[in-house]
Parts: structure tokens; C-alpha cells; sequence
């Protein structure tokens, strides 16, 4: 469940943020938690993030895909991407998570697609479809996250606020 990967970025953004000196694949990834999950970003832009995660190791007493764990994959993904869309400038905070669980998966992969239902300069909006191997749609979720700025690092002058 440890092993590095390498998303896929768009390479205006690879560039925008190595100017800066950040690490895009640790910023953009799916932290402990994530990993501890096995969550994989596997594509990753504003208009669309992509990512995996397996059914073992994240299921509840029945053996069944646990809902915990889609919230996981669906928050992480769409962060991604309102992290994209808003910039270097900002980082997203997830402020509102909701999940409609359709059927059990009990073994495989699942994947995750996260494409946008709103984007402005305070909010993100991403719908989530999570799928089991099939395709079939396991879970349906939607993320709000808020654009904050982002912290100022000591020693570097203040950003203007948009």
C-alpha cells in the first residue's frame, strides 16, 4: 500500500509549482490517511481528478466496501481538484461532504471520478462518482470545498487578497 506513484499533472501546473519550490505529488497527495488506505491519485487536473483505491483493508464487519472509505477517496479527490482549479495561491477546505452508498463491493479496486459542478473565486464544487471494477457506480458523492488563502511562510512578504 506504500509504494510511491506518480499522478499525472497537466505541466502548466508542474511548472507553476516547481517555481515555487512545492512538491506537487506530497501536496496533491492523499496524506496518511491515504496511504494508510491505499488511495492512488492517478490523473489529476481541474477538470477532472482520477484515483483508486482498494476494497481490502478498508471494509467494515460485513466484509462490504466501508462508507468511511468512499468519503475518503471522494474528499481527497475533489480536494484535488479545487486545489488545482484555485491555484498556488490557495489551499481548499473541505466544508460540506455528502455520500449516497448504491451497493456493496467486497473485493478489487475501486476508482474515482471527480469533475466539477461549480467553480468560483471562494468555493469548489466537485461530484464524485466512485465505481468498483465493473464500472457499476458504487457510490455517488459531492464536495464543497472553501479557497482560503494560502498561509504566508515566514520571511516572504504578504499576498494580496484577491
Amino acid at each position: 500500500m506504500g509504494e510511491q506513484h506518480h499522478a499525472k499533472f497537466p505541466q502548466e501546473v508542474i511548472d507553476e509549482y516547481a517555481a515555487l519550490g512545492i512538491d506537487l505529488v506530497a501536496m496533491f497527495s492523499a496524506g496518511h490517511l491515504g496511504t494508510r488506505m491505499g488511495v492512488r491519485i492517478v490523473e489529476a487536473s481541474a477538470d477532472r481528478v482520477v484515483g483508486t483505491m482498494p476494497v481490502e483493508g478498508n471494509t467494515q464487519p460485513y466484509g462490504l466496501l466501508h462508507g468511511g472509505a468512499s468519503a475518503v477517496l471522494a474528499e481527497t479527490l475533489g480536494s484535488v481538484g479545487s486545489m488545482l482549479h484555485a491555484g498556488s495561491s490557495k489551499i481548499a477546505v473541505g466544508v460540506d461532504l455528502n455520500c449516497t452508498h448504491h451497493r456493496g463491493v467486497r473485493s478489487g479496486l475501486v476508482t474515482g471520478v471527480a469533475t466539477p459542478l461549480h467553480r468560483g473565486r471562494s468555493t469548489a464544487t466537485y461530484e464524485i462518482v466512485v465505481s468498483d471494477e465493473a464500472g457499476k457506480r458504487v457510490c455517488t458523492a459531492r464536495l464543497t470545498c472553501l479557497l482560503r488563502d494560502a498561509p504566508v511562510a515566514a520571511g516572504e512578504p504578504a499576498r494580496a487578497a484577491d
